[in-house]
């Protein structure tokens, strides 16, 4: 048989440079937005406001733009109330995720090991999409039955990274309603309050540390997420966050 022909130059040309782009995407995911303009007090339309089903009866925390000193922050603020903002980010998960982030007020009385405590004065939670065979039956078939009843699609593993007064850094935890939802303290009993803390995090790796019983390959991610809650306790909580972005 004669030798196959070398492939064109323009075809060799082509193939490098897809090859390029794939790195470059790889190298550099689409930003997430900040959470509003310098000096705005709003919030960026990427970013949404999410609180529990009208149903509940639950008052939705507030995330409010503001300035404090040269910078505008984040500042989450609960009263006997739940919410997340969330952005609907989709991608392979990247290298890291960074942010800064101060808590002025804890959640007095929580204790993310029980239902009546489970409340959190700041998290950052990243979604991912799961495969639903990877999870035990009886797990599957509960996220079935509240995806059908719920007015907006629930993802199949959310991992939050959590500031807790309780337990220290460090401590994995599922959450005490759902075990689609798991917990790393980042930010423990230990950490002073009322001042600013830098965080960097491998959310691939600490996927595989929480989720690590069910998946042995990172999914996608499905969302990226800020959060605090005190309806469980009926308390209150202050905190801030800054610098929320993909780090490589």
């Amino acid at each position: 048989m004669p030798a196959a022909k070398p492939p064109p130059a323009r075809v060799l040309f082509l193939a490098l440079l897809l090859l390029t782009l794939a790195r470059a995407e790889a190298a550099e995911p689409a930003p997430l937005p900040p959470f509003s303009a310098p000096g705005s007090t709003q919030l960026h339309p990427g970013w949404k406001v999410s609180g529990l089903p009208a149903k509940y009866a639950v008052a939705t925390t507030r995330f409010e733009p503001t300035t404090m000193g040269s910078d505008t922050v984040l500042k989450v603020q609960s009263e006997r109330s739940y919410g997340t903002l969330v952005h609907g980010w989709r991608g392979p998960a990247p290298a890291a995720l960074q942010w800064r982030w101060r808590l002025d007020q804890p959640v007095h009385g929580a204790d993310i090991a029980t239902k009546a405590g489970d409340d959190s004065a700041l998290k950052v939670c990243v979604a991912f999409d799961q495969p639903l065979a990877d999870m035990p039956f009886l797990q599957r078939q509960a996220l079935r039955l509240a995806q059908a009843a719920s007015d907006t699609p629930l993802p199949p593993a959310t991992l939050c990274y959590l500031w807790d007064t309780r337990y220290p850094a460090g401590t994995r935890m599922r959450n005490a309603h759902s075990a689609r939802v798991r917990y790393l303290v980042v930010q423990g009993a230990e950490s002073p309050m009322g001042q600013w803390h830098t965080q960097r995090r491998q959310p691939a790796r600490d996927f595989l540390q929480v989720f690590g019983d069910e998946s042995q390959t990172v999914p996608p991610v499905l969302a990226v997420a800020v959060g605090a809650d005190s309806d469980n306790t009926g308390g209150a909580s202050l905190a801030y966050l800054a610098d929320l972005h993909w780090a490589p």
